[in-house]
């Protein structure tokens, strides 16, 4: 697909009533794309259609659980029978559950699955059965960089976006098989992104949950999809950080994975305001509060700002904080010293060992 070609695209995107979905809405409306958007929230997600509408194009807001099969195939058929075609998928919606592994809600966990999960399995499905008819289009799965580099304390949504990825690759290899060369299975992977995300987690870790740097806007991560509609790869990342990341991970896992930790622990979570345990956004829509796309991290200004000091800069060791990095630099020398200084203890005893042995070989050379 073309960029000219996005005028006219039929595009559904789930979760656009805030976010990332509502600015992915608002850039394919500028291209002059058909929308059908899906959420939970009626109210915010009409308001995101009207948003379109009055950039110039058609939009129309069908209020869709992604948990329901059944609705996320009647959201397909509605976008087929409504406007002809279905050119582009973009699986979004997601939840997320902050707490440890061992206290949090067994039932809250396993809806995080079934939502970020099996959601993006059924809009997968539903997209494909009419792209596959068609024999070409174009499925967006947004996953995350905690998908390459998990963070504790958000297990579930770590395996969730692990699990995307996942997805993505087996559904390129399912179409590469069957020689559907026209149609195109995308993962967009971004750090953390100023969205309401954060704000309306479950969350029973006891602490206020916070956008973890480097933050990037919305609009960042909403340009890539559309973009990816037209120039499909296999993974973007978005944002240096989460390039950064990612490379990071392949070549030092240990030592990023423990950046991570540390990160999660001084800036995820904050250390001087505690939080009350809440189901969050979980099971219903919280989308009436004064946020629609921006969660007041300021992700607009963070992102002018790291290309105005050069992304090296304000990444610093992959973004995951200066504080951290010593720590765990600290860690991995002091350990690589211990190893040297051990390789070497070895060379000392192995030569000592070598000259006793010589020397009760032949005690004539060694006196």
């Amino acid at each position: 697909m073309s960029p000219r070609k996005l005028k006219g695209a039929v595009v559904v995107i789930t979760g656009a009533s805030s976010g990332i979905g509502r600015a992915t809405a608002r850039e394919f409306a500028r291209a002059g794309s058909h929308l059908v958007l899906a959420a939970r929230g009626r109210k915010a997600l009409e308001e995101t259609a009207l948003e379109c509408r009055e950039l110039g194009a058609q939009a129309l807001a069908i209020p869709t659980d992604t948990t329901d099969a059944t609705a996320v195939e009647a959201l397909a058929r509605h976008a087929v029978e409504h406007f002809g075609a279905l050119d582009v998928w973009v699986n979004n919606a997601s939840v997320s559950l902050f707490g440890s592994v061992e206290t949090v809600p067994l039932d809250h966990f396993q809806r995080v699955l079934e939502t970020n999960v099996m959601g993006y399995v059924h809009g997968s499905r539903a997209a494909l059965h009419h792209m596959r008819n068609q024999e070409r289009g174009v499925l967006i799965n947004v996953s995350s960089a905690v998908a390459h580099v998990p963070q504790p304390f958000t297990a579930a949504y770590s395996m969730s976006k692990a699990a995307v990825s996942a997805l993505s690759v087996s559904l390129r290899s399912e179409l590469w098989l069957d020689k559907m060369k026209d149609i195109h299975v995308v993962t967009i992977v971004p750090a953390a992104v100023d969205t309401p995300f954060f704000e309306r987690a479950a969350n029973y870790s006891g602490r206020k949950v916070r956008a973890m740097p480097p933050v990037y806007a919305a609009e960042d991560i909403a340009k890539a999809i559309v973009k990816a509609a037209t120039k499909p790869e296999n993974e973007i990342p978005v944002g240096t950080g989460a390039k950064q990341m990612v490379k990071q991970h392949r070549a030092a896992p240990e030592a990023t994975e423990k950046q991570m930790a540390l990160q999660v622990d001084s800036t995820h979570l904050s250390r001087k305001e505690s939080a009350q345990d809440t189901s969050g956004n979980l099971y219903e829509s919280q989308t009436d509060d004064e946020y629609t796309v921006s969660g007041g991290w300021n992700g607009r200004r963070r992102t002018k700002r790291r290309k105005l000091i050069g992304v090296g800069l304000a990444v610093g060791a992959v973004g995951l904080g200066a504080a951290a990095a010593q720590r765990v630099a600290g860690t991995m020398a002091a350990k690589k010293t211990l190893k040297t200084t051990g390789k070497k203890a070895a060379k000392i005893a192995a030569k000592r060992t070598a000259k006793k042995a010589g020397a009760a070989a032949n005690p004539l050379k060694h006196k």
